[in-house]
């Protein structure tokens, strides 16, 4: 698998996210989520739905990128984009549903896209993929899930911000 070096990543071990405190700092500071593997409403069921459903009414901006059922145009009222590199602006997390074994497939199109992270969600795994992930710099949480995560170390901070006093 192609490795791009970044300057700043001899250390890409740090990139790889996986204590609580990263994980919560990494869903403090995203705003913008691509959504790879994106399922339509007729699969609400599914967790490549409803995780995005409830991460547009956590007030994230959800972007779908979809690769089954090409002929669905919106999900969730947003426009469906085929791949990452076609989605305009930067994206702070690119919230994957895709089998571990598929993940290589799209390697180029996440280091073209470089956000600044990338999510493999509950029961995917892909080391190789993460390792150049975190080697460009990116930062990768793998097997866990995105809402579960949100709804444990981030939600309430969101919603009751603390403040600093002197």
């Amino acid at each position: 698998m192609p490795r791009t070096e970044c300057r700043e990543c001899k250390d890409w071990k740090k990139n790889i996210v996986k204590d609580v405190e990263g994980i919560r700092q990494l869903l403090l500071e995203t705003k913008r989520v691509a959504v790879l593997g994106i399922r339509s409403e007729k699969d609400y069921s599914r967790p490549a739905f409803y995780v995005p459903q409830y991460l547009v009414s956590a007030g994230f901006q959800v972007v779908p990128v979809l690769v089954h059922d090409l002929k669905v145009e919106k999900i969730l009222g947003q426009r469906v984009y085929r791949r990452l590199t076609e989605i305009p602006g930067e994206l702070d997390l690119v919230d994957v549903f895709r089998r571990s074994q598929d993940i290589p497939a799209h390697l180029d199109d996440l280091l073209a896209k470089r956000p600044t992270a990338v999510w493999f969600q509950s029961g995917i795994r892909n080391d190789e993929v993460a390792e150049s992930l975190a080697h460009a710099g990116i930062k990768v949480v793998q097997d866990r899930c995105l809402m579960v995560d949100h709804r444990r170390y981030a939600k309430q901070e969101k919603a009751y911000p603390t403040t600093k006093t002197s």
